[in-house]
């Protein structure tokens, strides 16, 4: 059976010259890292802070896919080429530029984008935004960078307080090896007229990515920021243990969305949550095809009156994937809403499970939450689950659930083929009406980039 053929993203650069801290992790690693930023005090107090809960909390027990390939004594939590960030594409280094313009990032950011940043392995290599954007006083940049900036204060004030490090095993570890990300500030009442982009790129082998992106949208304002991900295939484990925090303020709009590429050996366990506050909405747009295992789960913390909730996801897991994804909403005002909508497809024997988790407080008169989840199995030796978790604590919501299972219908295809149609284009016609209401959310290039997966996740696939 053909999978994808990943020729676009399995190339490997060579790591010769490259700083790579040793496999583990230690006081003296955290301090270390800490010590080539030049961070203040309270960052590295908060890191080492963050590996004494990661040393005291027990691996998760019970909850979906086993990562007991993942061992973080084989894993370097640092690795860098050395090169200083740079706003000028000219002056990238070759090889990391040869990456980059491979993956098609400098022709999206010069046809239809407010801002860029690139990170290879553990740092930000490239970063650069439109002039016409800054003069609006928005803020894109490296939250290294920002750090040692007049935006110092505001970092501390929300830096791992949506997700601190006692959430998880996972998140403590982030918050002691973290580096690289974007921090972004849009002032009340800017539009962003058009979308920012990171995209994150991990080549060496037996390494993590830690990047941490801060987004802070002043009441009124409206952004789009688009995230990308992807790495080669080694034979070896790789982690990605990201983080996201978004902050919507009052009556503002916020839509993120994400496509994740990660190889066939990567352990992606990254952690994203947003806190909306009145009148405020948050979209996202996630799309999972890439990993060996993956706990992906973005959350919303509605805290304001009427602040609403957009999730629209898709997953496909192919051979040798479990994929354990969904979303969390948890409703804490009066009038919230809620939309999720989400659809995974799984061939191969690949696994797909999703989960969602909506949470409804006293607090929350009228609140109004829709969760739909479909599932598409291409042969009788993939799996699909649907596992809902509903907390609802006021008599005056109202919140649905329903999802569908099912298989491509033999009638269908043959039908098809008696007007002509091949089998397995067919199929793939089939695949694409059902993945269509998830890719026309995307940015034209990912959706491009979802659809040829599909494609040929699709070759020489049985029904």
């Amino acid at each position: 059976m053909a999978d994808v053929d990943r020729s676009l993203y399995d190339f490997v650069k060579s790591e010769e010259g490259y700083e790579r801290f040793e496999d583990g992790l230690s006081p003296q690693i955290v301090e270390e890292i800490s010590r080539k930023k030049d961070e203040p005090q309270w960052m590295l107090d908060l890191r080492l802070r963050s590996l004494q809960i990661y040393e005291n909390t027990p691996m998760p027990a019970n909850w979906g896919p086993s990562i007991e390939g993942l061992d973080m004594a084989n894993i370097s939590t640092y690795v860098t080429s050395g090169h200083e960030q740079v706003d000028s594409w000219d002056e990238v280094p070759e090889d990391i530029k040869d990456t980059f313009e491979r993956l098609g990032i400098p022709e999206a950011e010069r046809t239809s984008l407010a801002g860029v940043g690139a990170q290879y392995d553990s740092e930000l290599v490239y970063h650069n935004m439109r002039e016409e954007v800054a003069e609006l006083g928005v803020v894109y940049s490296g939250i290294e960078e920002a750090l040692h900036g007049p935006f110092e204060e505001l970092i501390r004030e929300h830096f791992m307080k949506l997700v601190p490090p006692t959430d998880h095993k996972f998140a403590a570890l982030h918050g002691a090896v973290w580096s690289g990300g974007s921090f972004v500030y849009v002032p009340a009442g800017v539009t962003v007229p058009f979308p920012l982009q990171s995209y994150f790129r991990l080549n060496a082998a037996g390494a993590g990515q830690f990047e941490h992106t801060l987004i802070i949208v002043e009441p009124g304002a409206d952004l789009h920021f688009i995230e990308g991900c992807s790495a080669p295939k080694y034979n070896v484990a790789n982690l990605h243990a990201g983080c996201v925090e978004l902050f919507v303020g009052k009556g503002a709009r916020l839509r993120y969305s994400t496509i994740e590429n990660w190889s066939k050996n990567m352990y992606n366990l990254n952690t994203k949550r947003a806190r909306v506050e009145e009148d405020g909405t948050i979209e996202w747009v996630s799309g999972s095809f890439g990993s060996h295992v993956s706990y992906l789960y973005p959350s919303s913390l509605l805290v304001g009156k009427r602040a609403a909730c957009e999730f629209t996801g898709i997953t496909f897991a192919g051979a040798t994937q479990n994929l354990d994804t969904g979303c969390k909403v948890h409703m804490s005002a009066p009038d919230t809403r809620a939309s999720v909508s989400t659809k995974s497809i799984s061939k191969g024997g690949g696994i797909s499970t999703f989960r969602s988790s909506v949470t409804v407080t006293p607090r929350a008169d009228r609140a109004r939450a829709t969760v739909s989840c479909q599932s598409l199995m291409l042969d009788d030796r993939s799996v699909s689950d649907t596992i809902p978790a509903m907390d609802i604590r006021n008599r005056t919501a109202q919140v649905g659930h329903e999802a569908t299972i099912g298989r491509i219908s033999d009638d269908t295809i043959l039908y098809l083929m008696s007007r002509g149609v091949p089998e397995q284009e067919a199929r793939a016609m089939i695949v694409n009406g059902f993945a269509e209401p998830i890719s026309k959310e995307l940015p034209l290039e990912y959706a491009v980039e979802m659809n040829n997966l599909i494609k040929l996740e699709m070759e020489g696939a049985i029904g």
